[in-house]
């Protein structure tokens, strides 16, 4: 090599090095904004603030890729109308509770709880392991929707009411705020439910526009002012022994992210639905106490008739429902399977364990 080509040599090399090393322009990484509209009051405790947690998980993880803006219940869209707005696109996200949907699709509410029916821990156990998820994307995948479990309030109480109940009797013409398949169980033995969103449901029975209604647990129905509205707390909630909630999500939408970004919407939905029951069971043993220390509210078993009754009128209801399509004799099939499978368990584990603790 002369000296000369050795010169332009080591140039050309000195060059294409400091190319190297030369700072490249960072790729643009594409930004997305959602809009979530929720069912709930802006912050309410429970369902409101684990959607509030959900919007800002996936906008912190997501590192700003896919910041998600969260709308209160009549922000954007009313707190009722969640589904219909994911499903036309005109919001990205939603988050609310199935048993709001039996009008749309019968067998909806079994997606939030059925009288008499799964405990959490079970409904959980069966969309995660049972097949109940797959259900539940067949029965929402008609509408454009991709549904995850996203937070749960827990097994629930069984309402406040304005005089007591004290049997069957009692129930004849009662106005009640009971949505999903518990409403109409009670409509089935003589009540007339209504469907009333969160956010109206203190000024409904304050003023006596209705004789009852339930909602979550005590500290939900404490936080909506509840225990100012009435007199009388009954339990258990057999209407609802699971409170599980829902992130709706846009399955074009869905389908439009990333493979990471997908991921990172299961794992946050998977990260409230570990948060939210936790913490409801934590505020609701404070605020039961808080209620039995304030004097506020009489606390009252439903009668054994009227849970006779509705346990029988629950079975009817599921059964009618099964032969509505086929989609919900399946549903139904599988839940009643997974009901059936855990109910040996439950009776040597968490009931043992449970009246092992009673009775001594």
């Amino acid at each position: 090599m002369t000296v000369t080509t050795r010169r332009r040599f080591l140039a050309a090399a000195t060059g294409v090095t400091a190319a190297v090393n030369l700072p490249t322009p960072a790729i643009a990484r594409e930004r997305r904004i959602w809009r979530l509209a929720t069912s709930w009051p802006r912050n309410a405790p429970g369902p409101g603030t684990t959607a509030a947690r959900l919007a800002e998980r996936i906008t912190l993880l997501s590192d700003g890729r896919l910041t998600v803006e969260l709308h209160a219940a009549g922000e954007l869209v009313p707190a009722l109308e969640v589904f219909d707005a994911v499903s036309a696109g005109t919001v990205e996200m939603g988050h609310s509770a199935a048993l709001f949907w039996s009008g749309k699709m019968p067998s909806a509410p079994y997606f939030t709880a059925v009288p008499f029916g799964l405990l959490p821990e079970g409904h959980d156990a069966w969309l995660t392991a049972g097949g109940g998820q797959a259900l539940w994307d067949d029965l929402y995948g008609a509408f454009g929707v991709k549904p995850f479990a996203a937070g749960n309030s827990g097994i629930q109480m069984g309402g406040w009411y304005r005089r007591p109940i004290e049997g069957l009797e009692a129930l004849q013409g009662l106005r009640v705020r009971m949505p999903g398949l518990g409403g109409e169980v009670l409509r089935r033995l003589g009540a007339a439910p209504v469907t009333l969103p969160p956010g109206e449901i203190f000024a409904a029975l304050s003023t006596g526009a209705i004789d009852g209604a339930e909602f979550l647990g005590p500290w939900q129905d404490r936080a909506l002012g509840l225990d100012r509205a009435a007199d009388f707390y009954l339990w258990p909630g057999w209407h609802e022994p699971n409170g599980s909630a829902e992130a709706l999500v846009s399955a074009a939408a869905y389908a439009d992210l990333p493979g990471d970004l997908q991921r990172l919407i299961v794992t946050c939905c998977e990260a409230e639905n570990r948060h939210g029951p936790a913490e409801a069971e934590w505020h609701n043993a404070v605020a039961l106490a808080e209620l039995e220390a304030d004097g506020r509210g009489t606390l009252l078993p439903w009668p054994g008739d009227v849970l006779r009754a509705a346990r029988s009128e629950s079975e009817a209801v599921l059964a009618d429902l099964a032969q509505t399509a086929a989609i919900d004799r399946r549903i139904r099939e599988s839940y009643a399977a997974a009901k059936q499978l855990f109910r040996p368990w439950g009776r040597v584990g968490r009931h043992a364990v449970l009246s092992a603790e009673i009775d001594t």
